[in-house]
């Protein structure tokens, strides 16, 4: 191998390195700022009226100048190569987005919508955007704390919320069974669905049978989520 190309591949190397570290160094800060979020979020177990999105919403903002600094260091269609450092903390962004949409409409956000409330630019295409897969991991996530906050509401005194939570989440189940998803962690976390699934029907099951919440008839039409007509929610992301 000659010398001079030899000095080219290390003088690469070096410079991919450093790019690198600078990616670790953005993606660190915004990992912080997430979990910021998501311990004030948090609240929700233990304060049945939390004025929290007051809060957090300001402090999602605040994120998107670290995600802009993040894709400025991405080469142009090097997004495959450099997404799995980003893929966790983006993840944990999309389920407070979610759960924000929850607590404000009852509703599942889009992926689109989800895409604008992190700040990610169309114009990022080639180096960073929203991935499907990260998109229902965050699902999965909001699954998983709704199934949490089914329990700690009937220690809240608030008896109809597990009723709202269990159609809610039924409905994602069902949208999430029509997905092919392959044998891969979504596929396990999607299996494991079927517990917060059994998890919150105990939960209403046991109000029910204590009288503590309001009878079956008399429950509200749940508000569903991205519904087409009258099946299951729409999990496909919309374009």
């Amino acid at each position: 191998m000659d010398p001079t190309d030899f000095d080219l591949v290390t003088s690469h190397l070096e410079e991919e390195s450093r790019t690198r570290e600078h990616l670790r160094e953005a993606i660190n800060v915004y990992e912080k700022k997430v979990r910021a979020m998501i311990g004030v979020l948090n609240k929700i177990h233990s304060d049945p009226n939390p004025n929290l999105l007051i809060t957090v919403r300001p402090l999602l903002q605040n994120t998107h100048v670290d995600l802009a600094a993040f894709a400025a260091l991405v080469k142009p269609n090097e997004y495959w190569r450099v997404k799995d450092m980003w893929a966790r903390p983006l993840q944990q962004a999309v389920f407070v987005s979610a759960l924000c949409e929850w607590l404000t409409s009852g509703t599942l956000i889009t992926m689109t919508e989800t895409s604008i409330q992190l700040g990610i630019q169309k114009d990022w295409a080639d180096r960073l955007v929203l991935a499907t897969e990260d998109y229902l991991h965050g699902v999965i996530t909001l699954i998983n704390e709704l199934s949490r906050l089914a329990v700690n509401s009937v220690t809240m005194g608030v008896y109809d919320m597990p009723s709202k939570i269990s159609l809610f989440v039924k409905d994602l189940h069902a949208g999430f069974s029509m997905l092919n998803l392959k044998n891969d962690s979504l596929r396990r976390r999607f299996d494991s669905i079927k517990y917060d699934v059994k998890r919150i029907e105990e939960v209403v099951y046991d109000i029910s049978l204590r009288q503590l919440g309001r009878s079956s008839n008399e429950e509200a039409t749940p508000t569903h989520a991205n519904l087409d007509g009258e099946g299951a929610p729409n999990l496909a992301p919309a374009i």
